[in-house]
């Protein structure tokens, strides 16, 4: 897939990535991550600028996750469910994936579209969620491009520094993605104990 991808992107220039990006969003088992890091090597061997990469992708992660929202507008959970575990062996993905998504829709609300777009497979279904609950569009497209424009920026701009050893990188985002877990549930549970504190000292004090 790899070799396809780079081909495409060769071919095609900014449109190539901007579709291929969208694709990636619709259908996760495509690697962004190849296509950024890639994208910003080019940066050094053609005409083509970083901020047109990063541009070109952050539509294109927009345009996708839009489409996301809007099947899981019209398709519910269960039914999601029940299409993953017929179909879920030719897009790579189990039912649990969009359990996953959902799940953190629960606990962070509309920042989980926001938060997701920095890890890899969840960054592509949280757009269903958000749908399903009918999230605030502005909010939705707002939040889903300050999230990819966060995360095009960050490869590719790993793909511009690292120039020919670009695949190298690819193998290590997920370090980056469990770095991320981390940091979220850092922050989750300081900010449950911040809530505890506040309430316990205000019981206090009303006391």
């Amino acid at each position: 897939m790899e070799n396809w991808i780079t081909d495409f992107m060769n071919d095609w220039g900014y449109f190539g990535i901007f579709l291929l990006i969208a694709l990636e969003n619709i259908f996760p088992p495509i690697p962004s991550e190849v296509i950024l890091t890639f994208g910003g090597f080019m940066t050094t061997q053609t005409d083509m600028s970083i901020w047109g990469v990063i541009i070109a992708s952050t539509l294109g992660s927009v345009f996708g996750a839009a489409v996301l929202y809007a099947i899981g507008a019209i398709m519910k959970q269960e039914r999601m469910e029940r299409l993953i575990e017929k179909y879920g062996k030719w897009l790579r993905l189990k039912k649990e994936d969009v359990g996953k998504a959902y799940g953190w829709f629960d606990r962070f609300g509309k920042w989980a579209v926001f938060l997701c777009r920095l890890v890899p497979l969840v960054r592509s279904l949280i757009s269903i969620p958000a749908g399903s609950v009918r999230m605030n569009l502005f909010s939705f497209l707002l939040l889903t491009t300050i999230g990819s424009l966060l995360w095009n920026t960050i490869l590719t701009y790993i793909g511009s520094a690292v120039g020919e050893s670009w695949e190298s990188v690819v193998g290590q985002i997920d370090v980056f993605s469990n770095v991320v877990y981390v940091i979220i549930g850092v922050l989750v549970v300081g900010g449950a104990a911040f809530f505890f504190w506040k309430r316990s000292k205000s019981v206090k004090s009303g006391s």
